[in-house]
């Protein structure tokens, strides 16, 4: 097994450390954290896809205005997934798998680029993907960005798997069981995380439970005030949404669970990534590397 950590949706919002934590000026950085990874008999499997190339052709007719108007997202095709993964030597029909942390715009607009693969989700979340119930689902849900849905693979979140005292969806159709759906709802109703038990250890991809780190890994947790304001204002259940945060600190304490957790959009712990697994990505140091990076762990 090969992963590949892609940023496939990086955006430079206004209000600098207001929204990172740590950029002196007066945009800030947030990541689109997407994980490629090779498998030995199961293909490329995808781990969200960020925006798409149509997003990047026509943002405005196909994202909702106020969020791609906060975030400012770089609109270069060459960042998508499907530019990034032919760089790195695959075409779009090597991806049979996609894995869902949710359906959010950001996350999901590069599905319609891979249209033979296989999309792998939480049933709440298909469910109210396509009601689109009230302005943020409006909003935040954008089937155009889906293709066909017929090939959704979706799962119950009443599940009887179990990873480090979590629920998992342990027996995904036709993944290998190094992978795993973790439900872990608030953000939406089918947010989920995916664990990955990778050649250096279980690593867990949060989507969007948590947007900075410091909510998960500091003592006492912080976010940044801009940053905090969109969770708020994204949360669909925010008890849900808290309640899932604390339980995802309480792993990091336990010493009998290691595992690396991070989130889609903060970019310091994107490039983290690269030293935790060893590898300054483009032989760059850790601290210089900017959102074009590819992280690959081995």
């Amino acid at each position: 097994m090969r992963i590949h950590h892609l940023d496939c949706g990086p955006a430079r919002p206004f209000g600098g450390a207001l929204m990172d934590g740590v950029s002196p000026g007066a945009t800030g950085r947030l990541s689109c954290h997407c994980l490629a990874i090779e498998t030995n008999r199961h293909g490329l499997v995808l781990v969200d896809t960020g925006l798409g190339l149509r997003d990047m052709a026509r943002p405005f007719a196909r994202l909702p205005w106020l969020n791609a108007a906060l975030l400012r997202f770089r609109y270069d095709p060459e960042r998508t997934m499907l530019r990034r993964l032919r760089r790195l030597g695959f075409q779009p029909g090597d991806v049979r798998h996609i894995v869902m942390t949710h359906l959010d715009f950001d996350h999901a607009g590069g599905l319609i680029d891979f249209p033979h693969a296989a999309v792998h989700l939480m049933e709440p979340e298909a469910k109210a993907a396509r009601q689109r119930e009230g302005l943020l689902g409006r909003a935040r849900w954008r089937p155009a960005q889906w293709g066909d849905t017929s090939r959704w693979r979706t799962y119950s979140d009443r599940t009887e798997g179990r990873w480090f005292g979590f629920d998992a969806v342990t027996d995904m159709e036709g993944l290998p069981p190094e992978l795993l759906l973790v439900p872990l709802p608030g953000h939406t109703p089918g947010h989920a995380g995916v664990a990955i038990e990778g050649p250096r250890g279980w690593m867990l991809h949060a989507g969007d439970s948590y947007f900075s780190r410091a909510e998960v890994h500091a003592d006492p947790p912080s976010c940044p005030p801009g940053t905090a304001a969109y969770e708020r204002m994204m949360a669909w259940d925010s008890r849900l949404h808290w309640a899932n945060q604390a339980r995802l600190r309480a792993l990091l304490r336990e010493p009998d669970a290691p595992v690396a957790v991070f989130c889609t959009h903060d970019p310091v712990e994107y490039v983290a990534m690269a030293v935790w697994s060893g590898n300054a990505p483009n032989g760059r140091a850790p601290d210089a590397v900017e959102d074009e990076a590819v992280v690959s762990v081995a």
